[in-house]
């Protein structure tokens, strides 16, 4: 659901696929073909928040800030399943991984890798490239070239699922058995499969 908060109205790229049961309030800028996940919640109430081209934002995820701040999400950048972001600043081409928490102040680097399940504290600032993981998080290494290409594959995925959505996602009643001409699998990821020897 999109909701309007003090005068500020959600601008949303026509692009872009913003999941029904998310709740996307206020002060919020999505750019192009970006995917915004069921159960994410982009609270622009007391501040701003930007995503620019191709992100995506996945289910369960939360975005918000303190007054007066805006959280960027620059191109790219990959919100894992659960994960929290506080008033933080995320670089292009980014991965948060599941269930991490990036608090306030917070600065990623372009082509930083966070994994699953890491708490970054407050003010914490990363050079571009960084694998950041742990509670509290420390960079370990840097995010080799082979690390960012998988990286970026499957953000390429997630930036073809919001036209994906808009053709051929709708409500409906379900099935009570398994119907004899049911679509095989591969069809859910044709696309994927496709660029894997690319």
């Amino acid at each position: 659901m999109i909701y309007s908060f003090k005068g500020f109205i959600p601008v949303v790229h026509e692009t872009s696929f913003v999941h029904p049961q998310a709740a996307v309030t206020g002060n919020v800028v999505i750019g192009k073909h970006c995917y915004i996940g069921p159960g994410a919640a982009l609270r622009g109430d007391w501040g701003g928040i930007v995503l620019e081209d191709g992100c995506n934002v996945q289910e369960n995820c939360t975005i918000h800030m303190f007054p007066g701040v805006t959280v960027v999400l620059k191109e790219g950048a990959h919100i894992g399943h659960g994960a929290v972001i506080h008033g933080a600043s995320i670089g292009r081409n980014c991965l948060v991984g599941m269930n991490s928490v990036i608090m306030d102040n917070v600065v990623l680097g372009d082509e930083c890798i966070v994994g699953a399940l890491s708490f970054i504290k407050e003010g914490e600032m990363f050079a571009p490239r960084s694998l950041i993981v742990g509670n509290p998080a420390k960079k370990i290494k840097e995010v080799s070239e082979e690390m960012i290409a998988w990286k970026t594959k499957g953000t390429q995925l997630y930036q073809s699922l919001p036209a994906d959505m808009q053709n051929e996602w709708e409500p409906c009643e379900p099935l009570r058995e398994i119907p004899a001409n049911r679509p095989p699998q591969e069809r859910l990821y044709e696309h994927w499969k496709s660029n894997q020897n690319h």
